[in-house]
């Protein structure tokens, strides 16, 4: 028999395979991912290998452009700016103090009109109380009379009380003592009628009341008025008021009088109108209001204008209701250094530049006072001579280096020798050298 031919010597060798394939595929499915797991970490730390690099020149930081300022310590006179309108001064109802009907205007009562204390402005037509004044007259001489009748029946009743023998003292009333004293009252009765009839007849020339000029009319020729009929608006021109507000942040900076007993305070004002305008006129601060604006929270200073429209000297007329723009000098602070708003940061920081070195560095200021175009501020630790950088630097590092911009127009000396430093001069607005 052969072997071929033996059926369990053939399923012994094929069960025998199928264990051997079995066993193999196990060992690959185990074995690959072992050998990718290996190749990965080999090839990870081949390329986790720090390559050495040529060393790179380090690149220098480019310098900035500024123009500077040479600080300098100053007694800075504080300016608080203020604005308001003119009002006038004794702004009053010129009223009618008798009726009748307007006859005549004078020149002098015509609107914008100027007119002097005692000007007649207008004239009442008097015929009725030229009436008034004759009957008055009248009934002085009817009470004259009767006074004179009275002191001519007393004399007699005396007479006939002596011729009768009588040696006591009449009585009052046989004197006719109450008689004569009503006739002297009547008598003066009539002279108060006659002189206030008088009075009313003047009373028909209105007459200005004191120095002013006419702001608005109200009546005319042929209107009929009546006792305290308003017939203009006027006012007095001797001085006018300004009414300046100051916040309550600056009252800090600057003394107001309070009462008459104080001294003014002298003020400059402009027009505000024209921005352009030159012109000034001067006044003086008297006074204050006795309490706050209720909105604003702002005090109000009044400035006095003598002579507003210039009719005692030359300068230019202050017409009623101008706005005008004030600065109240205040207090005097000293040693301190006022610079360009601009060249401060929100966060108070200043850039300034070692004139030595030309080096930037910052500095952080506490403002004592500022407007519109400058900031004042104190600092111990900066020195007389400290450039201050005018340009805004947002950027540019503490210790980097600075070129110095010169102001336009400015060129350097010939024998300006490299290193000098060209700052801005605040008070002259001219540059200069600075020798590191």
């Amino acid at each position: 028999m052969k072997p071929s031919d033996n059926p369990s010597s053939n399923g012994k060798e094929h069960t025998s395979r199928q264990v051997s394939g079995g066993t193999a595929g196990l060992l690959l499915r185990i074995l690959a991912p072992l050998a990718l797991l290996g190749l990965g970490i080999f090839g990870y730390s081949k390329l986790s290998i720090a390559v050495p690099e040529e060393a790179q020149p380090r690149r220098e930081r480019k310098p900035v452009e500024t123009r500077v300022l040479e600080l300098k310590r100053e007694d800075y006179r504080v300016k608080i700016p203020s604005q308001g309108n003119i009002r006038a001064h004794g702004l009053v109802n010129l009223t009618s103090e008798v009726p009748g009907k307007v006859q005549a205007i004078h020149p002098p009562f015509e609107e914008g009109a100027f007119f002097s204390k005692g000007d007649i402005l207008l004239e009442i037509n008097p015929i009725d109380l030229r009436v008034a004044l004759i009957s008055a007259q009248a009934q002085v001489a009817a009470a004259q009379l009767n006074l004179e009748k009275e002191e001519a029946l007393a004399e007699q009743a005396r007479l006939d009380w002596k011729d009768l023998g009588y040696e006591d003292e009449p009585s009052a009333l046989v004197r006719r003592e109450p008689q004569l004293k009503a006739a002297r009252q009547g008598l003066l009765l009539a002279e108060a009628q006659e002189e206030s009839a008088l009075r009313n007849l003047e009373r028909t020339k209105v007459t200005a009341p004191f120095d002013g000029r006419v702001l608005r009319r109200t009546v005319g020729v042929g209107q009929s008025i009546g006792p305290s009929t308003a017939l203009a608006e006027i006012f007095a021109t001797d001085y006018s008021e300004v009414r300046l507000p100051v916040s309550t942040l600056n009252l800090r900076d600057v003394t107001l009088p309070e009462d008459a007993s104080d001294p003014p305070l002298a003020v400059t004002l402009r027009d505000g109108l024209d921005d352009q305008s030159s012109t000034e006129w001067s006044a003086r601060i008297l006074r204050t209001e006795g309490a706050l604006d209720s909105s604003t929270l702002e005090l109000f200073a009044i400035a006095r204008i003598e002579d507003p429209f210039g009719l005692q000297s030359e300068h230019p007329p202050l017409r009623v209701g101008q706005p005008v723009i004030a600065a109240i000098p205040g207090k005097t602070l000293k040693d301190v250094f006022v610079i360009p708003r601009e060249a401060v940061s929100q966060l108070s920081r200043i850039r300034i530049v070692d004139p030595a070195t030309l080096k930037l560095g910052s500095s952080y200021i506490r403002p004592l006072h500022s407007d519109d175009d400058s900031i004042i501020f104190r600092d111990p630790l900066l020195e007389n001579g400290t450039l201050l950088a005018l340009t805004r630097l947002v950027y540019a590092p503490d210790g980097g280096g600075v070129i110095i911009i010169p102001e336009e127009n400015d060129e350097l000396p010939a024998d300006s020798v490299p290193g000098e430093v060209t700052s801005v001069n605040r008070d002259q607005g001219t540059t200069g050298n600075l020798k590191p």
